[in-house]
């Protein structure tokens, strides 16, 4: 009787310490949506690369990721338009110097990550892209609401000719 209690108990010790992790985990991951509803894509810090890119305004570095269809899109050339479905990650770090490698400049404080969703219909007002951006590592969504969006094509529309999009993707061997 006391062991059928004793495993009892380490077995509900156990649930209880599953529950409180996983509540835990998923209240870190549970990001608000960006104020036009747009909401932060799962699982994007394991998409891959399309490129990079370094800003001597603001001392930041960019790493450009792609989910599959941008990827494909990508590799095929076929970028100018891109096809709907792709989605651009801009994941945003302040410059900072490699304590051992004083030439190098590697990621510092992390900035923001960014995001540029295709779809020709359902964004037409803004060239076929929805825009949102999750400020540092809370996540925390940025503007005051839907019209942030305007800001975010104002600054793209110098490179309307490749399809509102600054990044070529880096060409690889």
């Amino acid at each position: 009787m006391k062991r059928s209690f004793a495993i009892v108990s380490t077995v509900s010790i156990f649930i209880l310490f599953i529950a409180a992790v996983s509540i835990a985990v998923s209240s870190k991951t549970a990001v608000a949506p960006a104020p036009n509803g747009i909401t932060l894509p799962d699982g994007y810090t394991g998409w891959r690369l399309i490129s990079s890119s370094h800003r001597t305004d603001n001392n930041t570095l960019r790493v450009i990721l792609g989910n599959d269809k941008a990827i494909q899109a990508a590799a095929e050339g076929k970028t100018n338009p891109w096809p709907d479905g792709s989605i651009l990650a801009k994941l945003v770090w302040k410059d900072a110097t490699h304590e051992k490698w004083p030439t190098a400049t590697i990621p510092g404080k992390f900035v923001h990550a960014e995001f540029m969703f295709k779809d020709a219909k359902k964004f037409s007002a803004t060239g076929g892209w929805g825009f949102a951006r999750w400020l540092g590592m809370e996540q925390q969504p940025y503007g005051k609401d839907a019209d942030f969006a305007q800001e975010c094509f104002g600054c793209h529309l110098p490179v309307k000719d490749n399809d509102y999009v600054f990044t070529h993707p880096a060409m690889l061997p």
